[in-house]
């Protein structure tokens, strides 16, 4: 034990004395920021030269279709047709440059070829693109902290397919209909190679979990933004930030006090995961409160379970009570732990369902840095000071800190002021979001899970799963988050502001 110490001091140590752009929290920033802004500039350039007509254009039609009668003959027609006309003047307003360059695996039914297959037309071609892109990016990330950019990149090619392959299990009709996303998939393939053939030497280098995930989070802030916080507002709030800590709070003490369970940083984990957003969470705690790999890639590997098992079930029960689409869309996005899940199982109960549920997802997943941040000044102050009488110094608790988050919120607060800027503003986050970052995002997070995976093994998670207490755990803490956030999403939407819908459809 004392060995094992003495060597994570000594690594602690070479960390502590690195120049700050070597270190791996602030190099995923720097990644990130530049993406957005080799993207941004690129599509600012591509406007058209008549960009200031067309917003005058875009304007005057929204206009237009705010003064139609609902009750006039022809109103639908009509309608369509010039929400038609908007889309077609905003898609010139918001060009995407990168699109046709990042793309993924699509939908199939029997042939699996068919999922490289885009409207008849191959896209092996934006395949590599996306590759090579993702490549040179990551490559240059590792060699500036140090790594080997040649061994990285070799090993990065066997990740990059696997994740590949993921993408088209997830894309399987049947495997679609029943929700298995293409996380979970991931997860399995690097299971698979773990706990068969064992993860090569090789390979190793190339399942960089943090630096995908991380550098992914960082991107999440351009998706996450405040206007989403204001349009619901303090309904929104309330379901959110009131609801998730005190699950947090609550489980982490039942498994600590009830259950007993031994290691406090997976306790934690697994109590973060389950009550704000899933894996975003889970890394980012892991972070503040020092937690073992192992103890993260259980926690993800729960999440991912019964996110599958809530995305069925939940919709169900909404449909069964008669709890309506609002509560059923505040209960589904307070609860479910993935963002694409949430948005998933929303549109089985319906429209208004999927943009409550999406929109209270959002504003939870705000709380991650703040959450972060909490978990490392408790860990400092109290778990970690159980062990020392000296009083915890700030440079400790800055230490623990999980510093890409605040990357994330740097992103989300930037990005949310520009895009207040009326439709100028609003096209211009939409071409870095919907035109580059939300795509790179998705493959980073996939080739994290496949990374997790890969340095997993089932023999690592024997002895935490031995008793059964970390499913307990989760169970027990899940069942506490759907009765709390279902009571909360009952009492704003019926007593205290129940035409907070109209707030959301302005």
């Amino acid at each position: 034990m004392s060995a094992g110490n003495s060597g994570e001091s000594v690594v602690q140590a070479t960390v502590a004395h690195r120049p700050w752009y070597r270190i791996e929290d602030y190099v995923t920033i720097l990644v990130a920021v530049f993406i957005i802004g080799s993207v941004g500039l690129w599509s600012w350039m591509m406007r058209p030269l008549d960009y200031q007509e067309l917003v005058a254009k875009s304007t005057m039609v929204k206009q237009q279709i705010a003064k139609l009668d609902p009750n006039a003959e022809g109103y639908a027609d009509e309608k369509k047709a010039l929400e038609g006309e908007a889309k077609g003047i905003e898609a010139k307003l918001a060009p995407m440059p990168f699109k046709n360059w990042l793309v993924r695996p699509g939908d199939w039914t029997s042939n699996p070829l068919d999922a490289f297959l885009k409207k008849g037309v191959p896209i092996y071609s934006g395949l590599a693109i996306t590759f090579a892109i993702l490549l040179v990016l990551l490559m240059f990330a590792v060699r500036v902290m140090g790594k080997s950019a040649m061994r990285f990149g070799i090993a990065f090619a066997v990740v990059f397919c696997m994740a590949v392959l993921s993408y088209v299990l997830a894309g399987q009709d049947v495997i679609k209909a029943y929700n298995l996303e293409y996380a979970l998939w991931a997860l399995l393939l690097g299971l698979l190679v773990s706990n068969t053939t064992g993860l090569p030497g090789w390979l190793e280098p190339g399942a960089r979990t943090e630096l995908y995930i991380k550098t992914g989070l960082v991107l999440l802030g351009a998706e996450v933004l405040f206007n989403k916080l204001l349009a619901l507002g303090v309904p929104g709030i309330l379901i959110s930030w009131v609801v998730t800590p005190i699950v947090l709070i609550g489980t982490y003490l039942f498994g600590q006090y009830v259950l007993k369970i031994p290691s406090k940083s997976l306790n934690m984990v697994i109590s973060a995961d389950m009550s704000v957003c899933g894996v975003s969470a889970a890394v980012a705690t892991a972070a503040a409160c020092k937690a073992k790999k192992e103890e993260l890639s259980l926690a993800i590997g729960l999440s991912l379970i019964f996110t599958v098992i809530m995305i069925v079930v939940q919709p169900y029960v909404v449909a069964w009570s008669g709890m309506g689409e609002i509560i059923g869309g505040a209960w589904i996005g307070g609860t479910i732990d993935s963002t694409g899940a949430v948005a998933a199982a929303g549109e089985l109960v319906g429209d208004k369902a999927k943009d409550v549920a999406a929109t209270v997802k959002m504003i939870q997943n705000i709380l991650i840095g703040v959450i972060a941040f909490g978990v490392a000044l408790y860990w400092v102050s109290f778990v970690e000071r159980d062990t020392t009488s000296r009083k915890p110094q700030v440079s400790e608790i800055w230490k623990r800190f999980p510093r890409f988050t605040l990357g994330f919120l740097g992103i989300s607060l930037i990005l949310s002021y520009v895009q207040s800027q009326g439709i100028e503003g609003r096209m211009f986050v939409s071409s870095i979001v919907d035109g580059a970052t939300k795509s790179i995002r998705e493959w980073l997070f996939c080739l994290a899970f496949v990374s997790i995976g890969l340095e997993s093994n089932f023999r690592e998670y024997k002895h935490m799963l031995a008793s059964g207490k970390p499913v307990v755990l989760y169970i027990v803490g899940q069942a506490f988050n759907l009765t709390l956030s279902f009571l909360m999403a009952w009492f704003v939407f019926t007593k205290l502001y129940p035409n907070a819908m109209e707030l959301l459809y302005k």
